[in-house]
Protein backbone atom coordinates (compact mmCIF):
# COMPACT_ATOMS: atom_id res chain seq x y z
CA UNK A 1 0.00 0.00 0.00
CA UNK A 2 1.36 3.52 -1.02
CA UNK A 3 -0.96 6.19 -1.05
CA UNK A 4 -1.16 7.82 1.84
CA UNK A 5 -4.59 8.83 1.56
CA UNK A 6 -5.59 5.24 2.02
CA UNK A 7 -2.68 4.46 4.66
CA UNK A 8 -3.62 7.15 7.07
CA UNK A 9 -6.94 5.23 7.16
CA UNK A 10 -6.09 1.73 7.33
CA UNK A 11 -2.37 1.73 7.73
CA UNK A 12 -0.77 0.36 11.04
CA UNK A 13 -3.50 -1.90 13.20
CA UNK A 14 -6.69 -0.30 11.77
CA UNK A 15 -8.84 -2.80 13.18
CA UNK A 16 -8.93 -4.56 16.64
CA UNK A 17 -8.08 -8.13 16.70
CA UNK A 18 -10.29 -9.05 19.69
CA UNK A 19 -13.69 -7.79 18.57
CA UNK A 20 -13.32 -7.08 15.11
CA UNK A 21 -13.84 -3.52 15.96
CA UNK A 22 -12.93 -0.50 13.17
CA UNK A 23 -11.88 2.19 15.54
CA UNK A 24 -9.12 0.39 17.75
CA UNK A 25 -10.96 0.19 21.46
CA UNK A 26 -9.63 2.25 24.25
CA UNK A 27 -7.72 -0.15 26.45
CA UNK A 28 -8.07 1.90 29.82
CA UNK A 29 -6.15 -0.32 31.98
CA UNK A 30 -2.51 -0.34 33.88
CA UNK A 31 -1.95 -3.69 34.06
CA UNK A 32 -2.85 -7.20 32.53
CA UNK A 33 -3.33 -10.67 33.68
CA UNK A 34 -0.37 -13.45 32.89
CA UNK A 35 -0.69 -16.83 31.61
CA UNK A 36 1.88 -17.74 34.73
CA UNK A 37 4.75 -16.83 36.49
CA UNK A 38 7.68 -15.73 34.17
CA UNK A 39 4.97 -15.83 31.49
CA UNK A 40 3.59 -12.42 30.42
CA UNK A 41 0.72 -12.23 27.36
CA UNK A 42 1.75 -9.64 24.89
CA UNK A 43 1.18 -6.76 27.33
CA UNK A 44 2.33 -6.75 30.93
CA UNK A 45 2.58 -3.24 32.10
CA UNK A 46 0.76 -0.35 29.91
CA UNK A 47 3.84 1.94 30.24
CA UNK A 48 6.14 -0.69 28.99
CA UNK A 49 3.05 -1.52 26.43
CA UNK A 50 -0.80 -0.98 25.62
CA UNK A 51 -2.78 -2.35 22.82
CA UNK A 52 -4.31 1.44 22.30
CA UNK A 53 -0.69 3.11 22.36
CA UNK A 54 0.67 0.45 20.16
CA UNK A 55 -1.89 0.80 17.53
CA UNK A 56 -1.11 4.37 17.05
CA UNK A 57 2.81 3.59 16.83
CA UNK A 58 2.41 1.16 14.49
CA UNK A 59 0.34 3.63 12.32
CA UNK A 60 3.24 6.72 12.68
CA UNK A 61 6.20 4.36 11.79
CA UNK A 62 4.12 2.82 8.47
CA UNK A 63 3.14 6.15 7.64
CA UNK A 64 6.66 7.71 7.71
CA UNK A 65 8.19 4.40 6.23
CA UNK A 66 10.29 3.39 9.63
CA UNK A 67 9.92 0.17 11.22
CA UNK A 68 9.00 1.04 14.93
CA UNK A 69 7.05 3.86 16.42
CA UNK A 70 6.82 5.32 19.96
CA UNK A 71 4.17 7.74 21.23
CA UNK A 72 4.64 10.19 24.15
CA UNK A 73 3.26 12.37 26.63
CA UNK A 74 4.13 15.35 24.53
CA UNK A 75 6.46 16.20 21.75
CA UNK A 76 8.77 17.48 24.34
CA UNK A 77 8.65 14.34 25.78
CA UNK A 78 9.56 12.43 22.70
CA UNK A 79 12.43 14.87 22.17
CA UNK A 80 14.04 14.17 25.51
CA UNK A 81 14.00 10.78 25.07
CA UNK A 82 15.61 10.90 22.07
CA UNK A 83 18.33 13.13 23.26
CA UNK A 84 18.79 10.89 26.33
CA UNK A 85 20.40 8.57 23.67
CA UNK A 86 23.57 10.87 23.73
CA UNK A 87 26.66 11.14 26.44
CA UNK A 88 28.47 13.54 28.57
CA UNK A 89 30.94 14.97 26.10
CA UNK A 90 28.23 14.53 22.73
CA UNK A 91 28.10 17.64 20.50
CA UNK A 92 24.41 18.63 19.05
CA UNK A 93 23.90 20.70 15.92
CA UNK A 94 21.31 22.53 16.50
CA UNK A 95 19.21 24.39 13.29
CA UNK A 96 19.01 28.24 14.77
CA UNK A 97 15.50 28.48 13.68
CA UNK A 98 13.58 25.72 16.38
CA UNK A 99 10.59 25.53 17.74
CA UNK A 100 11.57 27.55 21.56
CA UNK A 101 10.45 24.49 23.81
CA UNK A 102 13.13 22.57 22.02
CA UNK A 103 15.70 25.45 22.44
CA UNK A 104 15.13 25.40 26.45
CA UNK A 105 15.33 21.93 26.31
CA UNK A 106 18.73 21.52 24.87
CA UNK A 107 19.72 25.00 26.41
CA UNK A 108 18.96 24.57 30.20
CA UNK A 109 18.10 21.17 30.55
CA UNK A 110 20.33 18.59 28.91
CA UNK A 111 23.52 20.65 28.87
CA UNK A 112 23.28 19.81 32.21
CA UNK A 113 23.96 16.46 32.03
CA UNK A 114 27.36 16.86 29.68
CA UNK A 115 25.78 17.63 26.15
CA UNK A 116 26.85 20.32 24.01
CA UNK A 117 25.49 21.87 21.33
CA UNK A 118 25.84 25.03 18.52
CA UNK A 119 22.98 26.77 16.62
CA UNK A 120 24.03 26.69 12.95
CA UNK A 121 21.72 28.26 10.15
CA UNK A 122 21.64 24.70 7.84
CA UNK A 123 21.19 26.24 4.48
CA UNK A 124 24.69 27.32 4.59
CA UNK A 125 25.70 24.12 4.08
CA UNK A 126 29.44 25.41 4.60
CA UNK A 127 28.83 26.65 7.62
CA UNK A 128 27.26 23.14 8.39
CA UNK A 129 29.75 21.10 7.38
CA UNK A 130 32.56 23.31 9.44
CA UNK A 131 30.59 22.88 12.77
CA UNK A 132 31.20 19.16 12.90
CA UNK A 133 33.64 18.14 15.39
CA UNK A 134 35.38 14.68 16.49
CA UNK A 135 32.38 14.76 19.45
CA UNK A 136 29.38 15.60 16.81
CA UNK A 137 27.38 13.04 17.51
CA UNK A 138 23.51 14.31 15.93
CA UNK A 139 22.31 17.19 13.76
CA UNK A 140 18.54 18.23 14.72
CA UNK A 141 16.45 20.80 12.75
CA UNK A 142 13.01 20.92 11.33
CA UNK A 143 11.92 21.82 7.96
CA UNK A 144 9.39 24.11 7.53
CA UNK A 145 11.43 25.98 10.48
CA UNK A 146 9.06 27.24 13.30
CA UNK A 147 8.33 30.24 12.86
CA UNK A 148 10.51 31.22 9.88
CA UNK A 149 9.56 28.51 7.62
CA UNK A 150 13.09 28.06 6.66
CA UNK A 151 13.16 24.92 4.33
CA UNK A 152 16.11 23.06 5.04
CA UNK A 153 17.64 19.89 2.15
CA UNK A 154 17.10 16.73 4.43
CA UNK A 155 18.82 14.39 1.35
CA UNK A 156 21.98 16.54 1.48
CA UNK A 157 22.11 17.64 5.50
CA UNK A 158 21.41 13.69 5.82
CA UNK A 159 24.34 13.46 3.02
CA UNK A 160 26.91 15.37 5.06
CA UNK A 161 25.90 13.86 8.47
CA UNK A 162 26.49 10.11 7.42
CA UNK A 163 29.76 11.30 6.11
CA UNK A 164 30.73 12.04 9.86
CA UNK A 165 29.72 9.60 11.34
CA UNK A 166 26.58 11.65 12.60
CA UNK A 167 22.83 11.02 13.32
CA UNK A 168 19.93 13.13 10.96
CA UNK A 169 17.38 13.90 13.82
CA UNK A 170 14.21 15.37 11.53
CA UNK A 171 11.30 17.47 13.54
CA UNK A 172 8.58 16.56 11.02
CA UNK A 173 5.58 18.25 12.74
CA UNK A 174 4.79 21.41 10.09
CA UNK A 175 5.04 19.15 7.05
CA UNK A 176 3.38 15.57 8.57
CA UNK A 177 4.12 12.46 6.40
CA UNK A 178 1.52 13.13 4.60
CA UNK A 179 3.21 15.94 2.74
CA UNK A 180 7.30 15.09 3.79
CA UNK A 181 8.50 11.52 5.03
CA UNK A 182 12.51 12.40 5.98
CA UNK A 183 13.39 8.45 6.45
CA UNK A 184 12.62 8.22 2.61
CA UNK A 185 15.32 11.09 2.18
CA UNK A 186 18.21 9.62 4.71
CA UNK A 187 17.15 10.87 7.93
CA UNK A 188 17.74 8.57 10.91
CA UNK A 189 14.76 9.91 13.41
CA UNK A 190 11.93 11.55 12.67
CA UNK A 191 9.37 13.14 15.53
CA UNK A 192 6.48 14.98 15.38
CA UNK A 193 4.24 16.93 17.58
CA UNK A 194 1.21 14.91 17.33
CA UNK A 195 -0.42 17.74 19.63
CA UNK A 196 -0.53 19.89 16.35
CA UNK A 197 -1.76 18.38 12.71
CA UNK A 198 -1.34 14.93 13.21
CA UNK A 199 -3.94 15.03 16.19
CA UNK A 200 -6.04 17.80 14.34
CA UNK A 201 -8.60 19.21 16.78
CA UNK A 202 -6.68 21.12 19.44
CA UNK A 203 -7.80 18.65 21.72
CA UNK A 204 -4.91 16.36 22.99
CA UNK A 205 -1.15 16.65 24.01
CA UNK A 206 0.87 14.11 22.06
CA UNK A 207 4.47 13.11 20.63
CA UNK A 208 5.71 10.95 18.14
CA UNK A 209 8.71 9.53 17.23
CA UNK A 210 9.85 7.00 14.55
CA UNK A 211 13.17 5.75 13.08
CA UNK A 212 14.11 2.93 9.96
CA UNK A 213 17.08 1.46 12.27
CA UNK A 214 16.47 -1.31 14.29
CA UNK A 215 19.69 -0.42 16.59
CA UNK A 216 18.35 2.97 17.20
CA UNK A 217 14.59 1.51 17.74
CA UNK A 218 16.26 -0.69 20.82
CA UNK A 219 17.27 2.50 22.16
CA UNK A 220 14.73 4.71 21.93
CA UNK A 221 12.10 1.65 23.35
CA UNK A 222 14.73 1.39 26.31
CA UNK A 223 14.35 4.96 26.70
CA UNK A 224 10.84 5.09 26.27
CA UNK A 225 9.92 2.80 28.78
CA UNK A 226 13.25 3.84 31.69
CA UNK A 227 11.50 7.42 31.52
CA UNK A 228 8.00 6.39 31.30
CA UNK A 229 6.41 9.66 29.24
CA UNK A 230 4.34 7.42 27.30
CA UNK A 231 1.47 8.26 25.77
CA UNK A 232 -2.16 7.31 27.86
CA UNK A 233 -4.56 5.14 25.67
CA UNK A 234 -7.25 7.63 25.58
CA UNK A 235 -4.96 10.46 24.10
CA UNK A 236 -3.69 7.52 21.84
CA UNK A 237 -6.95 6.68 20.62
CA UNK A 238 -7.77 10.80 19.96
CA UNK A 239 -4.35 10.91 17.72
CA UNK A 240 -5.56 8.15 15.68
CA UNK A 241 -8.66 9.29 15.02
CA UNK A 242 -7.25 12.67 13.91
CA UNK A 243 -4.87 10.93 11.81
CA UNK A 244 -7.49 9.71 9.56
CA UNK A 245 -8.57 12.73 8.43
CA UNK A 246 -5.00 13.84 7.84
CA UNK A 247 -5.34 13.97 4.05
CA UNK A 248 -8.16 15.99 3.94
CA UNK A 249 -7.21 18.06 6.67
CA UNK A 250 -3.58 19.31 4.79
CA UNK A 251 -4.97 19.19 1.67
CA UNK A 252 -7.55 22.29 2.78
CA UNK A 253 -4.86 23.50 5.39
CA UNK A 254 -2.23 24.28 2.06
CA UNK A 255 -4.91 25.34 -0.15
CA UNK A 256 -5.91 28.32 2.35
CA UNK A 257 -2.43 28.79 2.97
CA UNK A 258 -1.34 29.53 -0.42
CA UNK A 259 -4.27 31.65 -0.82
CA UNK A 260 -3.46 33.70 2.60
CA UNK A 261 0.03 33.77 1.62
CA UNK A 262 -0.55 35.19 -2.01
CA UNK A 263 -2.63 37.78 -0.21
CA UNK A 264 -0.70 39.22 1.98
CA UNK A 265 2.50 39.23 -0.36
CA UNK A 266 0.42 41.93 -2.16
CA UNK A 267 -0.86 44.07 0.37
CA UNK A 268 0.68 47.35 1.00
CA UNK A 269 0.62 46.95 4.80
CA UNK A 270 2.86 43.56 5.01
CA UNK A 271 6.27 43.92 4.79
CA UNK A 272 7.61 40.69 4.12
CA UNK A 273 5.87 37.14 4.12
CA UNK A 274 7.68 33.43 5.12
CA UNK A 275 5.51 31.04 2.97
CA UNK A 276 7.60 28.02 0.95
CA UNK A 277 4.71 27.88 -1.64
CA UNK A 278 5.62 31.23 -2.83
CA UNK A 279 8.26 31.84 -5.61
CA UNK A 280 10.48 33.77 -4.04
CA UNK A 281 10.61 31.72 -0.81
CA UNK A 282 14.25 31.13 -0.88
CA UNK A 283 13.81 27.14 0.01
CA UNK A 284 10.85 27.40 -2.74
CA UNK A 285 12.95 25.06 -4.99
CA UNK A 286 14.12 22.81 -1.86
CA UNK A 287 9.86 22.47 -0.91
CA UNK A 288 9.10 21.50 -4.27
CA UNK A 289 11.45 18.94 -4.64
CA UNK A 290 10.93 17.12 -1.11
CA UNK A 291 7.52 18.29 -0.44
CA UNK A 292 4.07 17.07 -1.54
CA UNK A 293 2.55 20.55 -0.74
CA UNK A 294 3.67 23.26 1.07
CA UNK A 295 1.47 22.80 4.58
CA UNK A 296 -0.42 25.54 6.68
CA UNK A 297 1.58 28.08 8.42
CA UNK A 298 2.13 31.26 7.04
CA UNK A 299 4.61 34.27 9.00
CA UNK A 300 4.67 37.82 7.98
CA UNK A 301 5.77 41.21 9.09
CA UNK A 302 4.11 44.42 9.13
CA UNK A 303 4.97 47.58 7.53
CA UNK A 304 3.81 48.85 11.01
CA UNK A 305 5.35 46.74 13.75
CA UNK A 306 3.60 48.79 16.21
CA UNK A 307 0.47 48.01 15.34
CA UNK A 308 1.40 44.02 15.92
CA UNK A 309 -0.64 43.90 19.08
CA UNK A 310 -3.73 46.40 17.97
CA UNK A 311 -4.08 43.54 14.31
CA UNK A 312 -3.96 40.17 16.69
CA UNK A 313 -6.19 41.40 18.71
CA UNK A 314 -8.99 42.75 15.89
CA UNK A 315 -8.97 39.14 14.03
CA UNK A 316 -11.98 37.38 14.90
CA UNK A 317 -11.68 33.59 13.26
CA UNK A 318 -7.73 33.30 13.86
CA UNK A 319 -8.23 32.93 17.48
CA UNK A 320 -5.06 34.50 19.25
CA UNK A 321 -3.31 31.42 21.01
CA UNK A 322 -0.34 29.10 21.53
CA UNK A 323 0.26 26.24 19.22
CA UNK A 324 -1.23 25.25 15.48
CA UNK A 325 -2.22 22.45 13.36
CA UNK A 326 -5.96 22.28 14.25
CA UNK A 327 -9.26 22.68 11.87
CA UNK A 328 -9.54 26.35 13.63
CA UNK A 329 -7.24 29.30 12.28
CA UNK A 330 -4.68 30.76 15.01
CA UNK A 331 -2.51 33.28 15.25
CA UNK A 332 0.44 34.27 17.51
CA UNK A 333 3.28 36.49 18.41
CA UNK A 334 6.25 33.75 18.31
CA UNK A 335 8.62 36.32 20.46
CA UNK A 336 6.24 36.60 22.77
CA UNK A 337 4.38 33.47 23.14
CA UNK A 338 6.21 30.23 22.05
CA UNK A 339 9.79 31.63 21.21
CA UNK A 340 9.73 33.43 24.24
CA UNK A 341 12.16 31.38 26.01
CA UNK A 342 14.66 32.25 23.47
CA UNK A 343 17.04 35.57 24.17
CA UNK A 344 16.39 37.71 22.28
CA UNK A 345 19.77 39.24 20.74
CA UNK A 346 19.53 35.12 19.37
CA UNK A 347 15.78 35.55 18.34
CA UNK A 348 17.02 38.93 17.01
CA UNK A 349 20.03 37.70 14.70
CA UNK A 350 18.28 34.06 13.40
CA UNK A 351 15.32 36.41 12.16
CA UNK A 352 12.57 36.39 14.88
CA UNK A 353 11.85 39.94 15.43
CA UNK A 354 9.20 41.33 17.38
CA UNK A 355 6.66 41.99 15.20
CA UNK A 356 6.62 38.42 13.70
CA UNK A 357 3.39 37.41 13.00
CA UNK A 358 2.57 33.48 12.41
CA UNK A 359 -0.61 32.04 11.33
CA UNK A 360 -1.99 28.64 11.62
CA UNK A 361 -4.27 28.67 8.32
CA UNK A 362 -7.23 26.50 9.53
CA UNK A 363 -9.91 24.96 7.19
CA UNK A 364 -12.41 27.73 7.19
CA UNK A 365 -13.85 29.24 4.33
CA UNK A 366 -10.70 31.13 2.43
CA UNK A 367 -13.43 34.24 2.58
CA UNK A 368 -13.91 34.50 5.79
CA UNK A 369 -10.38 34.23 6.68
CA UNK A 370 -9.22 36.88 4.03
CA UNK A 371 -12.03 39.58 4.65
CA UNK A 372 -10.92 38.57 8.47
CA UNK A 373 -7.51 39.29 7.95
CA UNK A 374 -8.50 42.53 5.79
CA UNK A 375 -10.05 44.23 8.32
CA UNK A 376 -7.81 43.57 11.15
CA UNK A 377 -5.01 45.09 8.62
CA UNK A 378 -7.37 48.26 8.01
CA UNK A 379 -7.50 48.79 12.16
CA UNK A 380 -3.31 48.53 12.24
CA UNK A 381 -3.36 51.61 9.35
CA UNK A 382 -6.68 53.42 10.70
Amino acid sequence: MTNLKTKVIHGGIATDSTTGAVSVPIYQTSTYQQDALGQPKAYEYSRSGNPTRHALERLIADLEGGIQGFAFGSGLAGIHAVLSMFSAGDHIILADDVYGGTFRLMDKVMTKVGLTYDLIDLSDLEAFSNAFTPQTKAVYFETPSNPLLKILDIATISKIAKAHHALTLVDNTFATPYLQQPLLLGADVVLHSATKYLGGHSDVVAGLVTTHSQELAQQIGFLQNSIGAVLGPQDSWLVQRGIKTLALRMDAHSANAFKIASYLEENLAVAKVYYPGLDQHLGHAIAQKQMRDFGGMVSFELVNEAGVKRFVEKLKYFTLAESLGGVESLVEVPAIMTHASIPKEIRETIGIKDGLIRLSVGVEDIADLLEDLQQALEAVNA
